[in-house]
């Protein structure tokens, strides 16, 4: 995919504030800290979205408008426990909302810290996705973290606890794996949203 415009459309607090364009819209989620903003700024090739010292910053849905066809949607990250109370209990029900009302998603790109392939908020983040037949792709982050020698067992054993047969490599620092990422990205906003849930349990 060519990136031939990138506009920053706004953070909203609720699903409902989104833009209501009805362009298609792919999702990145992942836990705090899995580097998402880094990937984001990687996959945009500028610093558009910010990189936080302290997990659990960003807490807002944040829209980027790709090439005025579509909208990558940065989620709030989960797990992180030191954020205020009322703050972490309010993320779920958004995250939950978007994830299933939207009627604009067609997709969800979760990640993963490569380091980390058996985090239970993460196994248990794809069963939630699983459960609610919410397509999704699976991004590794962090693979400078690893020898290249030992990525292949570190992608095997990945693959093999969350079910999966693919799954994207990449590294912001060392600038890996954007164009996978763009591609499935492209693919997936050619196919027909999911219909949205007409009620919510959270």
């Amino acid at each position: 995919m060519k990136l031939i415009s990138i506009e920053y459309i706004k953070a909203a607090p609720r699903w409902e504030d989104g833009p209501k364009d009805g362009l298609p819209e792919v999702a990145l989620i992942g836990r705090s800290n899995v580097g998402k903003s880094s990937l984001i700024n990687h996959l945009l090739g500028r610093k558009v979205a910010f990189v936080a010292k302290t997990p659990g910053k960003t807490q807002l849905i944040q829209y980027f408008l790709i090439n005025k066809a579509f909208y990558l949607v940065d989620l709030p990250g989960y797990g992180y426990a030191k954020v205020g109370k009322e703050t972490r209990n309010a993320w779920g029900p958004m995250i939950n909302a978007y994830l299933t009302k939207k009627e604009t998603l067609h997709g969800v790109g979760m990640l993963i810290d490569i380091r980390h392939p058996e985090s239970p908020l993460d196994i248990k983040m794809k069963e939630w996705l699983d459960h609610r037949s919410i397509p999704a792709f699976f991004i590794t982050t962090k693979a400078d973290k690893i020898a290249k020698g030992k990525r292949k067992a570190q992608t095997d054993t990945i693959k093999s606890i969350y079910g999966i047969t693919d799954l994207l490599l990449t590294s912001s620092l060392k600038k890996e794996g954007k164009m996978d990422v763009w591609k499935r990205i492209g693919s997936m906003i050619t196919e027909k949203p999911r219909l949205p849930e007409e009620s919510l349990d959270v």
